[in-house]
């Protein structure tokens, strides 16, 4: 009986989502057929043919995907296939609000003309809501077409110089390279991160930090990326810490020990990597005969939705006579809630967690926006507060849309001056 109301409950979503894609694409197709209506009969005949004909296509593929039938698919192709449909129906959705104003006109229209007969009435359709409406759906199908196939492995350097009051003489000219939210899950092609992996050893940093998110949910995932991450080389070492996707709290564990014995081969991994992992804990690194306090958290974030694992208290303990004070925190708003309140000692606090939405515009000096600004106050680049410092990478990675626009996959060099 259990098994039949599953089935059954299954049934209907399938049945929901198959009707709810047509809706959209008849819907939808109605701009098409007014922007078409003067070409000539074979013209509107192949874009109706191509249009439904690529629909059918895009519902059988859904259903099948969302059955489990593609399974044993190509995790390439069916990343990109899945990215793809869901780009065409989100464009083809953004077209229907100017068909609805559109509907909203010509019904206002037809009650007036019930009323007052008039010869100038005009059932149809608006020819400018429907080209506009198009258009406006051709933005996020263009743009983010292009983002798969083109911004996912365009690797950013960005260089900042930052001035710290009182530092001594022997620590100015300190390079340290950030990187963040590798997420090595959602790679289709591992081997592109060699270029990423270029960049960061033709800087000759002292320093490399990475903020968190090593993989999406399992330990195994950045097995494929280990031989070209080990290749990450700093004078004085590679640290880092967790973000919120390594714990595994996404996932649904058989049973607590699963979960902390994928965390402890995790933690495994960035030891083979040779990177030094700080669990909420520091290090203390001697340069030039002065000593740099690396203090490294466990993710701790303000938004109820993320964990708090993170204790500076205990991290910070043992580096109060270093000459200078580094934080590594994956979330940022750990920065204004408790660093620059309590811990005023902190020179640069370095974090990531936002990728800047993977989707944005940036132009320097004019603009910086992103969704992601509306939940996050510091999202990307470098703030200031008093003598504090956050600095926020865009991620090397990405997760959910495998692609991005505006908002580019970043390394970031920092320059103590």
């Amino acid at each position: 009986m259990l098994c039949y109301a599953k089935a059954n409950k299954q049934t209907m979503r399938t049945l929901f989502l198959v009707i709810l894609l047509i809706s959209i694409d008849l819907y939808a197709y109605q701009a098409l057929k007014v922007v078409f209506a003067n070409y000539s009969l074979s013209t509107r005949t192949w874009s109706k043919v191509i249009f439904f004909s690529l629909n059918i296509l895009m519902i059988s593929f859904t259903l099948a995907y969302t059955s489990g039938l593609l399974s044993e698919w190509d995790k390439v192709a069916l990343t990109i296939l899945r990215s793809l449909v869901f780009i065409a129906y989100l464009s083809k959705f953004l077209v229907l609000p100017f068909l609805f104003i559109d509907d909203i006109f010509r019904a206002f229209q037809w009650v007036l003309d019930y009323f007052k007969p008039s010869e100038s009435f005009n059932p149809s359709r608006s020819r400018f809501l429907s080209q506009f409406g198009l258009f406006i759906g051709a933005i996020p199908l263009i743009s983010l077409t292009y983002g798969i196939f083109r911004n996912a492995y365009r690797f950013q350097l960005r260089k900042t110089s930052v001035k710290i009051d009182g530092i001594p003489d022997q620590l100015r000219g300190l390079k340290i390279i950030q990187i963040s939210d590798i997420h090595s899950g959602s790679f289709l092609y591992p081997e592109e991160v060699n270029k990423a992996v270029d960049i960061i050893n033709a800087q000759n940093a002292d320093l490399v930090f990475f903020t968190g998110d090593l993989v999406n949910n399992t330990a195994d995932e950045v097995i494929p990326l280990l031989p070209v991450l080990t290749n990450i080389k700093a004078k004085y070492g590679v640290f880092s810490v967790l973000g919120n996707h390594d714990y595994g709290d996404y996932v649904q564990w058989e049973s607590t020990e699963k979960k902390q014995a994928n965390l402890n081969q995790l933690k495994q991994y960035h030891k083979e990597l040779g990177w030094s992992l700080l669990t909420n804990e520091h290090r203390v690194v001697e340069i030039n005969g002065k000593e740099v306090g690396i203090i490294g958290v466990e993710n701790y974030s303000t938004h109820m939705r993320f964990p708090k694992y993170g204790k500076l208290n205990e991290s910070f303990d043992g580096v109060e006579k270093t000459d200078l004070k580094l934080l590594l925190s994956h979330d940022p708003s750990h920065w204004s809630h408790e660093v620059v309140t309590e811990f005023k000692e902190i020179a640069i606090t370095f974090s990531g967690h936002t990728h800047g939405f993977q989707f944005g515009v940036e132009i320097p000096g004019i603009i910086q926006w992103s969704p992601i600004q509306y939940v996050y106050k510091q999202w990307a680049g470098l703030y200031k507060k008093g003598n504090q410092m956050l600095y926020v990478n865009r991620g090397l990675g990405h997760l959910g849309y495998p692609g991005r626009v505006g908002i580019l996959p970043e390394v970031t060099l920092i320059e103590i001056v």
